[in-house]
């Protein structure tokens, strides 16, 4: 079923909440999940990596908050012009596509 357009709808927030996206997501999380437990050295690799992404995702907000400051009043209406733009694109592809509305198993 295609939805109706909310106020302050999110396309990324639409496209997680579809069942074939969240379903895909909840199995990878699974999977990474029982390979950390299984394996000690793939646990010890995988911590270290999520360390790093962690750090360098702070690292890049810190540096580009000041930017986001400046640019947010030009910026605002263009994001909420593409977000809007995305969710009819989205409506149009669960539309036509009713797969996206099943988990990845079926």
């Amino acid at each position: 079923p295609v939805s109706t357009h909310r106020a302050q709808e999110n396309v990324l927030q639409r496209v997680l909440q579809l069942p074939v996206v969240s379903s895909t997501c909840q199995t990878l999380q699974r999977k990474y999940s029982s390979t950390k437990e299984s394996h000690p050295l793939m646990a010890s690799v995988c911590e270290v990596y999520e360390r790093g992404v962690q750090g360098a995702g702070a690292l890049a907000m810190w540096g580009m908050e000041p930017v986001v400051r400046r640019l947010e009043p030009q910026c605002e209406s263009a994001v909420a012009v593409a977000n809007n733009l995305a969710c009819r694109g989205l409506d149009h592809l669960e539309e036509k596509i009713p797969a996206l509305q099943y988990p990845v198993d079926k």
